[in-house]
């Protein structure tokens, strides 16, 4: 075994307290050596996702934001709201890791033959606290990285690959030919369009600036529908006619569009329909909400008859719904397709101190589009 008893090792956690603070630290933590399914992996990569940042910054006013500490070890302290600290009262006065994916390479394993099998080998992670400079996981956790990539080309091989896998995969399961997203040239959003051009799928993008649009057009997008444009609802209808799309994934969450794309779709399907019913049409048309990236209210105009739905999508219970043979098939396609299909951009390597820098935060807190951030746990040792 590689590992002493005990591996000390630095790692980012968040606290939000009930005196109304929210405290960003670097602290000492420790593992033992692996169990007989797990393996200790040296992060070297991991991604700062939209999923990441609710827990890490929790909505804090980052505007004044108290640093103490050293350069080394610092402490960042922001002010929570009151409506902040009553919605996140289950994790108030716990001190809570961060980081939901990364990479790096096994430094110790257990006696069982598929961690063995890791031992040395650069291996991409999901399982949360990421933002740390090793981990232990279960070896189901970890997917082996093929020759010649890099922990930063695998960082992202979890969240928004099997994401985009699993809205073409709802899509399927549930009976629509073609889909709906939004927030479409993200950095998901662009590995999701490669994946339906690869794979055959329409694909109807939304965006809200020109220079998003000319990206995704850019990159062979068909269908591309600006929120910003005075046409936008019968440029986004027109598109809908011509895919047929009745699923949609919204990244946005609050405000109209989700009402919005259910009042096109209707619209769409209506074209082709000679009589008129009160109730609407019969063609289920469904939206997910998947992100939050605006946080005011839904808001719904009821101009889409009766037959249709809005709810919640995670990453997680699809893959549980799927079981774990789909689960290793989709994991398979990402090892395969990494620098192609599934492929992340960073514009950003930062540190974990780095991570606590207020102006580093005002730059990955933006969320905006090709300003992807990677934390990078032994920059600065």
């Amino acid at each position: 075994m590689n590992t002493p008893s005990h591996l000390s090792f630095l790692q980012l956690r968040s606290l939000a307290k009930k005196s109304g603070e929210l405290e960003l630290s670097l602290q000492t933590a420790s593992i033992a050596p692996p169990a007989e399914d797990e393996v200790v992996v040296r992060i070297e990569a991991a991604p700062i996702n939209p999923s990441d940042l609710g827990l890490l910054l929790a909505n804090a006013d980052w505007s004044h934001a108290k640093v103490s500490g050293t350069a080394q070890h610092p402490t960042l302290t922001a002010a929570l709201s009151a409506n902040a600290v009553q919605a996140m009262a289950a994790r108030m006065d716990i001190s809570m890791p961060v980081g939901n994916e990364g990479a790096g390479t096994v430094t110790d394993a257990g006696s069982s033959a598929a961690a063995q099998a890791l031992m040395g080998k650069k291996v991409a992670v999901l399982g949360g606290a990421m933002y740390s400079q090793y981990r232990c996981v279960k070896v189901n956790q970890c997917m082996a990285l093929p020759p010649g990539t890099t922990a930063a080309d695998g960082a992202s091989s979890f969240v928004n690959p099997l994401t985009a896998l699993g809205m073409v995969g709802t899509m399927r399961r549930e009976g629509h030919k073609a889909l709906v997203h939004t927030a479409a040239a993200s950095n998901l959003g662009q590995m999701l369009n490669r994946l339906c051009l690869a794979d055959g799928v329409a694909l109807v993008n939304i965006v809200r600036k020109q220079e998003q649009e000319d990206l995704l057009r850019k990159a062979g997008a068909a269908h591309v529908c600006r929120s910003d444009s005075a046409g936008f609802l019968k440029d986004l209808t027109d598109a809908l006619a011509t895919t047929g799309a009745t699923i949609g994934f919204d990244a946005i969450g609050g405000g109209p569009l989700a009402g919005q794309v259910l009042g096109c779709m209707e619209a769409a399907v209506n074209r082709g329909v000679s009589v008129y019913s009160r109730y609407g049409s019969t063609t289920h048309k469904q939206v997910y909400l998947y992100g939050a990236l605006d946080m005011s209210p839904t808001v719904l105009n009821r101009n889409y008859g009766m037959a249709w739905g809005i709810g919640g999508w995670l990453l997680t219970p699809y893959i549980e719904k799927i079981g774990p043979l789909a689960f290793q098939e989709l994991k398979d396609r990402v090892a395969r397709e990494l620098k192609t299909t599934f492929a992340s951009r960073y514009s950003q390597e930062i540190s974990l101190a780095e991570a606590l820098q207020p102006d580093i935060i005002a730059g990955y807190s933006k969320r905006a589009t090709g300003e992807k951030y990677l934390i990078n746990p032994a920059k600065g040792l």
